[in-house]
């Protein structure tokens, strides 16, 4: 999934395309799905590379947490540990299926589930206001432009407005407010 200079956005878009499969998935999940698609394909599992893969799909916004209000089809997964938080695919993402994905849900053993998308949205708008308060709190001008972006993809997403958050993102970027 790496190859030495980190996850791609084709690596980022075919973990959302996983997750799309379901619905959502848990980290533990997304990583057994992986370690099966590794396995159709004789190749290795690099654990390491697969953590790095969705973290950087969850901070770019490809994947996002998803609150147990936002989550059907599953009661009774506790997704209080990070190995079982469930992932959603994000406003970010353009999710592909990598080869033999189709597969999956004939693989793993997971029921029938479904995003609240209107929860989801109301999740991630309030994840992007905290960090941009905190990259704008640590003067972190590459993650401010990265929110920036962000802001544009989640409005396209969901029916949220971000020009708040944007519009304060855009006037620390422009040398602050």
């Amino acid at each position: 999934m790496a190859d030495g200079s980190g996850p791609s956005v084709a690596a980022r878009d075919d973990l959302a395309g996983v997750v799309d499969l379901f619905g959502w998935l848990t980290r533990g999940e997304m990583s057994h799905a992986l370690s099966e698609l590794a396995f159709k394909k004789r190749t290795e599992v690099d654990e390491g590379a697969i953590d790095a893969a969705i973290d950087l799909a969850v901070r770019e916004y490809a994947l996002v947490p998803a609150p147990d209000d936002a989550l059907s089809g599953d009661g009774e997964t506790d997704r209080s540990e990070e190995e079982t938080t469930a992932l959603a695919v994000g406003p970010a993402a353009f999710p592909t299926l990598p080869e033999g994905a189709e597969d999956l849900p004939h693989i793993l053993d997971v029921p029938d589930r479904d995003v609240d998308r209107e929860a989801l949205a109301d999740s991630v708008l309030s994840q992007l206001r905290e960090e941009a308060v905190e990259a704008i709190n640590e003067g972190d001008a590459d993650r401010l432009e990265v929110l920036a972006d962000v802001t544009y993809d989640v409005e396209a997403w969901a029916p949220v407005d971000t020009d708040p958050v944007r519009t304060r993102i855009l006037a620390e970027l422009d040398g602050g407010a």
